[in-house]
């Protein structure tokens, strides 16, 4: 009832701004095979009209999805920061050990295009659902078979080889990931409540992390050093099947897209190649949002896997004392992502993203300070710092993404937008810091690299159209729309 008195709330002032009288005559209907169905103006997809525990369902398989993927998808890196090295790459030295290591994590960036590709095209051509439970369980095999994966000791040249195979299967996985997960909870949000909804994959994210580190944490504090070689390193990966049972039964439960749905009730026809129409009708739209996201991607990557080598190897900090700031930064940083994504409906996507990229452009510099004093404190908040400016930066993100396409379009053009950014700025972030750092036993390029990225995601931020009054038909809110054939007295017209 309440969603219902707040789409009618809505309506209102659509009327006056359309020309139409009373709020009732700011409703479209559309008659299908079963009957008529009302769908608000403002919302065309009937959205709003969705049952609170049919969208509650639709975040919730959103979260707890990209949490399980992502936590498997960080596992990976928090191993290659702490122990691959000398499981599978012994014959090398520890900093060209590290490098290769994170060079195998980076390899799982290559893939995500692949991923992006096969499931934005089923994605977009037959549904969110199917294609969410499909990325999920490629993900999770992956994952539990590299906790079962003999090391260098043991079959040599193999192991290493072995590992990129499977990492290039999760980073196929994950590719399809994310702009799913996105697209089921802004699919279901009502209008106006996009930017809040859109959180859920992007808080899925932070959680994987928390989870992955506290995990990690956890083995850490009861393996000693050579348990945790021998056999500990083991238990994260092997837990992700746990983990991966609960979130298929929950993304199972979920209702497939009210707007995709619409567009099969109206027989609108799917892409044929719907990555490469992305690429041919849209590329600006692609470019600008991925550039506008790398800043948050690197910062994620470098914080969440080389500063854990950085600050174990380099500083002194204990591994258990690093992880266990990861942890809880990441857990600070959800409310402030919330928050983004609430404010983002207020003001709009590119504010808030652009504020993000200012602030992390500022710390740069003083996070390698505060990390350097050797204060395990002042390392929490150089982290910290590291996660308000991630908060105003990716809050707004999955909202953003969805409202830059069109219904057909919008699986892939989303996750093309999103896995461009992370594989060219996110997957290369630790590589190119452990490079410039081993070339110079300096943090300051680092920082200068950081404050680069920034500046690159003010300006593609800039430029790019601001969208959180948009309908997801990519028509603004109070503008016929092409989907329902309304026209400006309120009638339907097809």
């Amino acid at each position: 009832m309440s969603a219902r008195l707040g789409a009618q709330a809505t309506a209102r002032p659509l009327a006056i701004a359309t020309g139409l009288s009373t709020p009732n005559e700011a409703l479209g209907q559309r008659a299908d095979a079963a009957g008529t169905k009302e769908f608000p103006l403002s919302d065309p997809t009937g959205a709003a009209t969705l049952p609170a525990r049919v969208r509650r369902r639709a975040a919730l398989a959103s979260v707890v999805g990209t949490t399980v993927e992502w936590y498997d998808y960080f596992i990976f890196g928090t191993a290659s920061a702490l122990v691959f090295n000398e499981l599978f790459f012994p014959d090398l030295s520890p900093a060209a050990g590290t490098l290769a290591a994170f060079a195998g994590f980076g390899v799982g960036f290559l893939a995500r295009p692949f991923g992006t590709i096969l499931f934005g095209h089923f994605g977009d051509r037959v549904g969110r659902k199917p294609v969410l439970v499909a990325s999920l369980l490629l993900m999770g095999v992956a994952t539990v078979l590299i906790g079962l994966l003999p090391t260098h000791a043991s079959i040599g040249i193999w192991a290493p080889v072995l590992l990129v195979v499977m990492r290039l299967v999760q980073g196929i996985g994950v590719g399809g990931e994310w702009g799913g997960a996105a697209l089921v909870a802004t699919e279901h949000a009502p209008t106006g409540r996009r930017g809040l909804y859109g959180t859920a994959p992007i808080v899925g994210v932070p959680l994987g992390t928390m989870l992955s580190a506290g995990v990690f944490s956890l083995v850490t504090a009861v393996c000693t050093e050579e348990q945790l070689l021998a056999w500990g390193w083991r238990i994260p990966f092997l837990l992700s099947g746990v983990l991966i049972v609960v979130g298929l039964v929950i993304r199972s439960s979920v209702e497939e897209s009210p707007v995709f749905r619409q567009a099969q009730e109206q027989k609108q026809a799917p892409s044929r190649l719907p990555v490469w129409e992305v690429l041919r009708t849209h590329p600006r739209a692609v470019l600008l949002a991925a550039g506008a996201l790398a800043p948050g991607t690197a910062i994620f990557y470098i914080a969440a896997t080389w500063t854990v080598s950085y600050a174990t190897s380099e500083i002194g900090f204990s591994k258990n004392e690093v992880l266990n700031v990861v942890a809880v930064v990441s857990a600070l940083g959800i409310a402030i992502k919330l928050a983004s994504g609430w404010w983002s409906d207020r003001i709009g996507r590119r504010p808030m993203i652009a504020t993000g990229c200012v602030i992390m452009a500022l710390i740069a510099f003083p996070y390698f300070w505060l990390m350097n004093t050797g204060s395990i404190w002042l390392f929490a908040v150089a982290a910290f710092a590291v996660q308000i400016s991630l908060g105003f930066l990716a809050g707004p993100i999955a909202a953003l993404f969805s409202e830059l396409f069109e219904t057909r379009l919008r699986y892939s053009g989303a996750s093309l937008s999103y896995q461009l950014s992370t594989t060219i700025a996110g997957g290369t972030a630790p590589v190119i810091c452990a490079a410039l750092y081993a070339g110079t036993g300096a943090y300051w390029p680092i920082a200068v690299y950081i404050i680069g990225l920034s500046l690159l995601g003010l300006m593609c931020i800039t430029l790019t159209r601001e969208t959180y009054g948009n309908r997801l038909d990519g028509t603004p809110t109070g503008s016929a729309s092409t989907d329902l054939a309304v026209d400006r007295h309120g009638q339907v017209t097809g």
